[in-house]
C-alpha cells in the first residue's frame, strides 16, 4: 500500500475559501472502473469528514488510451447531474473534434491512443491510412457518438480558478500572467513549466506529465499517475491550505482514515510525497525531482 506525505500550513500558503474543499483528479483516460472507485472513495471521505461545500475537479484527458472511453464520459455526466463539479479539458478531448472535421487527423490521434476511443464507441478502426478509409471512419463516428457526449467534449473549460489554486490540464507559461494564458500552453506544456521552481501567480494543481506518485512542490502539484497504465487513479484533497492525497479505496479498510497525516519530508525545493508501503517493509517511491524531470520509466505514458 502506499501512503502520501502531507503538506503541513507551514509549508504551503496558498488557501482555499473557508468551508470549500476540492478534490482534484488526475488524468483518467479511459478507465471507467478506477473512476468508479475513485468517486466512491470521496463519498466515503465526505462522510467522515463533513464539509460545506465540496468540489470536484476533474483534469482532463477522459478519453483515449485506455478501454472505455465512452463508459467514462458517460460517467462523468452522471456526476454533473448529481453534485459539483468542474471538467477541465485535456489535450486528448481536443482530437475527436478535429477527427470529425479533419479526418486524416487520425494519424495523429492513432499515436495517443484514439483507436482504442473509437473502438469504445462501438467502431472498427483499420490500420489504413487511406484517407477515404479516415473519412468513412470519421462518418461513422459522427453516427455513433452521442450528441451530449460531443457537446460535453466541446464545451469543456481550460482551467478553474478558487482561492489561491489555479486548476488546468497541463500547466502555465512561467512569466506570464494567468489571464494571459494560451489554450495551447494549458493543454500541452511540459518542460518549460515543470522546470521552473519560482511561484506562479497561484498554485498550480495539474496532471498531463505522468509521475509514479502524487508530486507536491512549492509551487504546484502534479496528480496524473497514468491511469490508464498503472491502475492507479490519484485524487487529492485540498482543504483551507492542506494538499493531502486520498488513499485508494483498494488499500483502505472500514474504520479507518480515508486520508494520512504525515509529515512532509523536505527535498531540496521540493517535496519528496509518496512512499510504498508493503507490509511494513518500506521502499522509495519515484518522484518527479527537480534533476530528474521526467523519470524515463514514464516517457512512454505521455
Amino acid at each position: 500500500m502506499w501512503k502520501p506525505y502531507r503538506v503541513s500550513k507551514s509549508l504551503s500558503k496558498a488557501s482555499l475559501p473557508d468551508g470549500i474543499r476540492v478534490y482534484a483528479i488526475g488524468d483518467i483516460h479511459g478507465r471507467s472502473d478506477l473512476l468508479k472507485l475513485q468517486l466512491a472513495q470521496i463519498a466515503v471521505d465526505e462522510s467522515l469528514y463533513p464539509c460545506a461545500r465540496t468540489i470536484i475537479v476533474f483534469h482532463g484527458d477522459y478519453i483515449d488510451r485506455g478501454p472505455d472511453s465512452r463508459g467514462t464520459v458517460d460517467l462523468l455526466l452522471a456526476c454533473a447531474q448529481m453534485r459539483e463539479a468542474v471538467f477541465l479539458k485535456g489535450n486528448h478531448e481536443t482530437f475527436v473534434r478535429r477527427f470529425l472535421d479533419t479526418p486524416n487527423s487520425l494519424n495523429d490521434w492513432r499515436v495517443l491512443g484514439g483507436l482504442e476511443t473509437l473502438v469504445s464507441y462501438g467502431l472498427r478502426p483499420s490500420l489504413s491510412r487511406d484517407h477515404s478509409d479516415h473519412e468513412k471512419l470519421s462518418e461513422e463516428l459522427r453516427v455513433a457518438i452521442p450528441a451530449q457526449h460531443l457537446v460535453f467534449l466541446d464545451s469543456l473549460p481550460t482551467s478553474f480558478t478558487c482561492g489561491d489554486f489555479f486548476f488546468v490540464h497541463a500547466g502555465v507559461r512561467p512569466g506570464l500572467a494567468l489571464a494571459k494564458q494560451s489554450d495551447d500552453d494549458m493543454l500541452w506544456i511540459r518542460d518549460d513549466f515543470l522546470l521552473h521552481g519560482s511561484p506562479f501567480e497561484k498554485f498550480v494543481v495539474h496532471g498531463h506529465t505522468p509521475v509514479a506518485a502524487p508530486d507536491i512542490r512549492c509551487n504546484r502539484v502534479n496528480i496524473d499517475t497514468g491511469a490508464f497504465a498503472t491502475g492507479r487513479l490519484s485524487c487529492v484533497v485540498i482543504e483551507g491550505t492542506d494538499i493531502v492525497p486520498l488513499l485508494d479505496i483498494r488499500d483502505w479498510m472500514a474504520g479507518n482514515s480515508t486520508r494520512t497525516d504525515e509529515t512532509p519530508v523536505k527535498h531540496g525545493d521540493s517535496f519528496r510525497t509518496l512512499r510504498r508501503e508493503d507490509r511494513g517493509l518500506q521502499a522509495p517511491q519515484a518522484t518527479l525531482l527537480p534533476d530528474a524531470p521526467h523519470q524515463g520509466s514514464l516517457r512512454s505514458l505521455y
